[in-house]
């Protein structure tokens, strides 16, 4: 245990200090993420800080499969997917990359996990490549404002890596926890105010792993994919939510906006760090429901139901206070 926590901190110092490398890489480079009408910074930023993420986060499980602490294939499955994934966001964040190609990378590697996931082409095999297709985009779409998407990575790898020990898969929890230590060593440079950004390079990498790693853990009956889906709820439901929301109001839905209700709360005046800090408490409390369903203490499907109506709830107030669609009618709380 010590030397597995000595590890951990490890990989956050080592995410830390690859960080401030990529930033001043970033500067020398002029590779900033300038602000637009569509932006929440207010200055030019360095973006890519993700790669820290993506390196530390391979790097460990390289280690972890040499000395057989994690299955091969999960290795393999995780391992090259995320490298996919990695790269060609590390290349839209430098120079830009079509839409037509990420879509075909990211697809790429989502068969790929699928493939040592499931073994064989299954209609889940084929539903868990949209999964984790969407997941990537989501992760992406949510990577917004300062801290967020770091956090979220921190906080439900950590969660994550705890309900996976319950369940009684150590080397799944330790895929969980070494990405949550290398989010955790980024965000000492990404807390607002932000230094650098993640980019597609992190953000898409995490939104692969993290959906991999609950396909992996489901398949196992390690962690019941509803209990995987509601730690990852916050941006699971703002991101499906806003998409469906401006798909059915005829909007090009790939297009840069501001309409996410992480969004609409700067927009309305709260601080980045007060936004990431709320998603991080929803995360404990979405955590100790699902803790609850894991350890058998409540029905798995009244933890959900109550995630649902939290989210719901959250949801809801956000609507009230900055709707999506100012002047169009739309949900209040009763």
């Amino acid at each position: 245990m010590i030397g597995t926590l000595a590890a951990l901190f490890g990989a956050a110092l080592a995410s830390w200090l690859l960080t401030g490398l990529v930033r001043r890489y970033a500067l020398r480079s002029a590779l900033l993420d300038v602000p637009n009408e569509r932006s929440l910074h207010r200055a030019p930023t360095p973006r890519g800080g993700g790669l820290a993420i993506a390196v530390v986060t391979l790097g460990g499980l390289a280690i972890a499969a040499l000395f057989s602490s994690i299955p091969s294939r999960v290795a393999w499955a995780l391992g090259v997917g995320g490298a996919l994934v990695a790269v060609v966001g590390w290349l839209d964040d430098r120079r830009g990359v079509r839409a037509r190609t990420r879509a075909v990378v990211h697809a790429a590697a989502a068969c790929w996990a699928a493939y040592w996931i499931w073994g064989e082409l299954t209609l889940g095999a084929a539903a868990g490549v949209v999964c984790i297709v969407w997941a990537i985009n989501l992760y992406n779409f949510m990577d917004g404002i300062d801290g967020l998407a770091g956090a979220e990575a921190a906080s439900v790898g950590i969660i994550a890596g705890v309900l996976l020990m319950m369940g009684g898969r150590d080397d799944l929890a330790l895929v969980a926890f070494v990405v949550a230590a290398a989010a955790t060593g980024f965000l000492g440079w990404n807390w607002p105010p932000a230094r650098i950004f993640m980019g597609d390079v992190g953000s898409g990498f995490l939104g692969f792993i993290f959906g991999a790693l609950a396909l992996f853990a489901g398949r196992s009956g390690a962690l019941p994919l509803a209990l995987a889906l509601m730690l990852a709820g916050v941006f699971a439901l703002d991101a499906t939510v806003t998409l469906l929301r401006r798909m059915a109001r005829g909007e090009h839905w790939y297009q840069a906006h501001r309409s996410h209700a992480y969004q609409r709360l700067v927009q309305a005046g709260a601080r980045h760090a007060q936004v990431t800090t709320g998603v991080l408490a929803v995360n404990l409390v979405l955590g100790a429901l699902a803790w609850l369903a894991q350890s058998g203490r409540i029905p798995m499907q009244a933890a959900v139901l109550a995630g649902i109506v939290v989210l719901t709830v959250l949801y809801l107030a956000i609507e009230r206070r900055r709707p999506m669609f100012p002047g169009v009618p739309g949900p209040t709380l009763p």
